[in-house]
This record gives C-alpha cells, structure tokens and sequence, in this order.
C-alpha cells in the first residue's frame, strides 16, 4: 500500500486498514502516557505517520481535487448562491437593454455611455474587424485574453470590499458596453453578425463576470447583513463561499478564452456562430443544474 496508498484497497481491506490506523494511534497515545520505551514509542509514531501520510495523500491529491472541484463544489455553490447571480444578469441585461435604446435612438449618445477610446469606428463587421488574426497568433490572442477577463473578474470579485458600489458600477458598465456595442454595429448593418460573433464564447464569458460579481456582493452582505451571525463570523462565511465562485470564474474563462481565440475567428457563418453559441448554453444550463447531485455532501468541501 506503500505507493498506491488506501484508494488501492478495497472494501474489507479498506476498512482492516482504517480500524488499525486508529488502533495504532490509541497505542501510540497510550504508550506516551505510561512512559513506556522511547524505541516503542517512536517505532509506533513512525507507523501513525505513515499511515497519516497515505490518507492525506489519498484524500489530496492534486488532480482529484480539481476535478471534485469543479464537478461537485463549484456547480453546488453557483446553485446555492443563483439568486445572487441572478440579480446580477438581470441588473447586466437591464443596463444593455437601455443602452441599445439610448444609442439606437440618438448613435452620438454612445459617448456619454462609454468612453471614447472604446468607441470603434465601425466600417466592417465586428468578425472581419475584431477577429480578422492568423490562427498562428491564437495561442498568443488567448493567453491575452484570459489574462484581461480574469483581470475584470477579480475586480468585480474585489469590489465587495468597497460594500458592493465597485461591483455594481463593473457589472452595470459591462452591460452598457455590450449593448450600446449591439446598437452601433446594428445601426451599421452588422447587427446580426455582432451577437453571431459574440455568442460563441459570449455565453461563457459574460456568465463567469456575472458569478464573478455575485461573490463581490457575497462579500458585501457579510459586512452589511450579518443576519444572526458575528459579522465578522458572517465575513468569513461569505469569503469562503464567494471564493469558491471565483476560482470557478478563473476556469470558465479558460474555457471561453480558449473558444474566442481558436473557435471565433475561424471564417463561420452567423447562423454557424449562432449554433455553437447556443450549444455553449445548453451545456452551462446542463453543467449548473446537475453536476454534483449525486455526489455525497463530503465532496462538496474545498
């Protein structure tokens, strides 16, 4: 069992091994306190030690824990906290919504929406302009990408620090961009193709800044409403939970950077771009309402 560790035994063995495991602990504690012979006493630590290693080992392992993780925890806490998430995408699809009909109705109001230096001067599509790159340059195009997402994600993350105001002015700002963006490109011609474009790694993307701003204003609610709880108790709580999201967060947005940078540019068309992006949302829907169902409370642990 030396190198396989207690994941190579199977029932009976299992559970011989975990009744002498606490069998020689009970010794060892017993030897310690009747002083008995100093190479007892060290033989039997030497085995308590061991056989702790072995289970830590099992119970640890690296790879194992990502995949719990992302198979049981996160899911269970993005279910766990979806009103809060759902607060945040109706708050992202609000200010969209009002920003394309600001920029729709009057276009020059884009600029008291966005800043200038983000406001493109639209003469072709947004895939031929945004996602014209050599598939040489994806690697490179994805790397850059995660890099800033995950960037916005943290501060959105971060900002329930300053009591959730940061968070909200993120989470509000993205929505203005994407449709004050929406309306500029429509305005053009390009309308279809701008949400084609997007869709693929969009559905993605744009949910993991919404689960993002939801453990901000986690941790703005353990510093505002404590509810029964110490508030700095509260604070801890709601830390750990909204930790949970953004290490989740930082995954997705592997995966949508990943599909912006090798999928998205590739010379798709709408209806393609559109495919992809709703089977993208179909597979979150599947991923967040039943990954770790079946799994025993014991896995949902960090």
């Amino acid at each position: 069992m030396d190198r396989s560790g207690p994941r190579a035994l199977r029932g009976p063995e299992l559970r011989e091994f975990g009744l002498t495991y606490r069998a020689v602990g009970a010794d060892l504690s017993a030897a310690r306190a009747r002083d008995y012979s100093p190479e007892l006493q060290a033989y039997l630590n030497r085995l308590v030690a061991r056989g702790y290693v072995a289970v830590r080992t099992a119970e640890r392992g690296g790879g194992a824990r990502v995949v719990a993780f992302f198979t049981t925890v996160f899911p269970r806490e993005f279910r766990r906290s979806f009103g809060t998430i759902a607060a945040v995408s109706a708050l992202t699809i609000v200010a969209a919504i009002i920003a394309y009909a600001i920029v729709a109705h009057r276009p020059s109001d884009v600029y008291a929406l966005l800043p200038a230096q983000i406001v493109p001067t639209i003469v072709k599509s947004l895939h031929d302009s945004n996602f014209a790159v050599d598939p040489a340059n994806a690697p490179a195009m994805q790397s850059e990408i995660v890099t800033n997402n995950v960037k916005v994600a943290i501060i959105a993350f971060a900002g329930g620090i300053t009591l959730g105001l940061l968070t909200c002015s993120i989470i509000v700002f993205n929505g203005l961009m994407v449709g004050a963006l929406g309306a500029m490109f429509a305005a053009h011609g390009f309308g279809a193709d701008y949400w084609a474009t997007i869709a693929p790694h969009g559905c993605i993307e744009l949910l993991a800044i919404q689960v993002a701003g939801a453990g901000g204003f986690l941790l703005a609610r353990g510093v505002i409403a404590p509810g029964r709880m110490r508030r700095s108790d509260a604070v801890a709580a709601y830390t750990k939970r909204a930790s949970v999201l953004v290490l989740g967060v930082a995954g997705m947005l592997v995966v949508a950077g990943t599909i912006e940078a090798f999928f998205t540019p590739l010379r798709t068309s709408i209806p393609e771009r559109l495919a992809f992006g709703a089977c993208t949302l179909v597979a979150l829907i599947a991923y967040f309402g039943f990954a770790g169902r079946g799994a025993p409370d014991g896995a949902e642990a960090p």
